[in-house]
């Protein structure tokens, strides 16, 4: 199979015919329609996750067509159009009997603990357990959107942070996950502050529902301006991008018992941030970490989508094929890309 490849962290990605999968019994060989280019997928190369081992196919946001399954798997025959959650479980550990497969001792990540979805077939581990049924209706492309991005989005919006209509919230940072959560904020009902450093990422997230944007690299005083703004702070405040100042920011924009959503990765010289301490016990404030979502807890997204007409092919920036999408993979750390990018041609 053709798949973008990488045999030296940090060094070109190239296009290579490579073997194709092979079929474990509990697994799934997937033939890929599509598939989103994140940041996660970028650290990957550059070398900042230890699960990746050399040589590798990055991608972890994919949907496609079930093309063979093991002898042991049960729900899922050739055809099913299908995409699942960027973190799997393996569904006998101690976190799946719980339900919470999204932090499975034993976890698999296609991209990440395996070759990943950069490739025309992927297999996918436990397949049983984490692999879900795409609707009709949604295409491959807006699966791929879904894909680590809008559902980690939701779970730290709606499990973790318990977003209400009403309710005020920050999203500090509008790549794909900050973009998701403002679509997800505005489809419950919630008053959405947009916090970035690019005004054309700004005026992407107004047009998705931001009710105000703020631009850092023109407000001296982030959290200043949101509790004035908001007469003393939001209830939810999300680190959608992963820094030490979007990191505070978001703690210190919160409103007495407010809750901060760290789901940006933290790493390199940002690993350790030093938090705000005092108002987190003054205050009463929660700091709580959001990793994903579990593929049993996709139809109450899917049922949200479809009844607030959720749009999230808008979010789709560019569409590649695989060259390009390997070659913008590599410059995601300028941070220019507007959007999602999305490979649908192998």
């Amino acid at each position: 199979m053709r798949a973008a490849h990488f045999t030296v962290f940090q060094q070109p990605i190239t296009i290579e015919k490579v073997p194709d999968p092979t079929l474990h019994p509990d697994g799934a060989i997937i033939q890929v329609k599509a598939t989103g280019i994140c940041r996660s997928d970028w650290h990957g190369w550059m070398g900042h996750d230890s699960d990746v081992q050399l040589p590798h196919v990055p991608g972890h946001e994919l949907a496609g067509i079930v093309l063979e399954v093991g002898s042991n798997v049960r729900n899922w025959k050739k055809g099913d159009r299908v995409t699942l959650p960027f973190c799997c479980g393996c569904g006998y550990c101690p976190q799946c009997n719980t339900g919470n497969q999204q932090i499975c001792d034993n976890y698999f990540q296609p991209g990440f603990t395996a070759w990943g979805s950069f490739a025309e077939y992927v297999h996918i581990s436990f397949a049983d357990v984490n692999l879900v049924r795409l609707p009709d209706a949604m295409s491959f492309e807006s699966a791929a959107v879904l894909g680590c991005r809008f559902i980690t989005a939701y779970r730290g919006l709606i499990a973790q942070g318990k977003l209400e209509p009403g309710h005020w919230v920050a999203i500090h940072g509008c790549g794909g996950v900050g973009l998701s959560a403002i679509m997800i904020a505005q489809a419950i009902g919630a008053q959405i502050i947009a916090v970035d450093i690019d005004d054309t990422k700004l005026a992407f997230a107004k047009s998705l529902g931001a009710t105000i944007t703020l631009n850092a690299h023109k407000i001296a005083d982030i959290p200043l301006a949101i509790k004035e703004l908001t007469k003393g702070g939001v209830s939810v405040s999300m680190d959608a991008l992963g820094s030490t100042i979007t990191c505070q920011n978001s703690v210190l924009s919160l409103r007495k018992r407010g809750k901060h959503i760290q789901i940006g990765l933290m790493t390199g010289t940002h690993a350790q941030p030093p938090i705000p301490m005092g108002p987190v016990i003054s205050n009463e404030l929660e700091i709580i970490g959001s990793h994903g979502m579990q593929a049993h807890q996709y139809p109450a997204m899917l049922d949200l989508i479809f009844a607030k007409n959720i749009p999230l092919e808008q979010m789709i920036g560019q569409r590649m094929n695989l060259e390009e999408g390997a070659q913008a993979l590599m410059e995601m750390g300028n941070f220019k890309n507007v959007g999602v990018m999305v490979i649908d041609k192998f």
